[in-house]
């Protein structure tokens, strides 16, 4: 394997979170420019100045570093994706939705590589994954009320179908970008009160406009 592009890093006394802190970002550099299995403790530690023997002092295995690195790259789509409440309703909607689009184009690699690599079949790397869809199932069913829909059960695993929806076609986009950015943020922004009125929501149609109109389910075909 190629060594990495940069320089290699003094050897410096860091703390244990610290030195902790250093490996992950330097694994999630990496993971800019490669699959995660590609990725190598070895070279980690050559990067960060240390012996992989003390790596692994911080993670039990090669495994274990490359889930904390997609945990960390979780954690950071989340915050990077977190909604705008100083926004409209519908803009704050469509706001998370653009800034998703663009985290998932930006790492571009990284997202496949993720949800669709080997990774993607282990049971930790499944339980990140499952972790940070349900963090965006209960912030996006906590904003509901605020777009006039009320969150009962159905429509809270309304909005979880929503989330895999939105995933599962952001992949397809990235690989066949048939519709236009716009188009797509549009697509998957108009698909919750769809969903919301299939679950006996209301439904709440919407444009670019920052009013929208709200129907109820039983009366929205009358």
């Amino acid at each position: 394997m190629a060594p990495v592009k940069g320089n290699i890093v003094k050897r410096t006394r860091l703390s244990p979170a610290e030195r902790r802190a250093q490996l992950v970002d330097l694994g999630v550099q990496l993971l800019a420019e490669r699959p995660l299995e590609q990725i190598s403790v070895e070279e980690i530690a050559d990067q960060a100045g240390v012996s992989r023997g003390l790596l692994f002092h911080y993670f039990a295995s090669k495994h274990d570093f490359h889930v904390e690195l997609v945990r960390h790259t979780s954690r950071d789509m989340l915050e990077r994706t977190a909604p705008d409440e100083s926004l409209e309703p519908m803009d704050m909607l469509r706001g998370t939705i653009v800034a998703y689009v663009d985290y998932v184009t930006d790492h571009r690699d990284t997202y496949l590589s993720m949800l669709r690599g080997t990774a993607s079949g282990d049971p930790d790397m499944r339980q990140v994954f499952e972790d940070t869809r349900t963090a965006m199932v209960e912030r996006t069913v906590a904003h509901l009320p605020r777009i006039g829909i009320d969150a009962g059960p159905a429509v809270a695993l309304a909005v979880r179908g929503w989330i895999a929806f939105v995933e599962d076609t952001t992949i397809a986009w990235l690989r066949d970008p048939q519709l236009s950015r716009e188009e797509f943020v549009d697509l998957a922004v108009a698909a919750l009160p769809a969903l919301a009125l299939a679950a006996g929501g209301p439904s709440v149609t919407f444009g670019r406009s920052n009013r929208p109109d709200v129907t109820f389910g039983h009366d929205a075909g009358t």
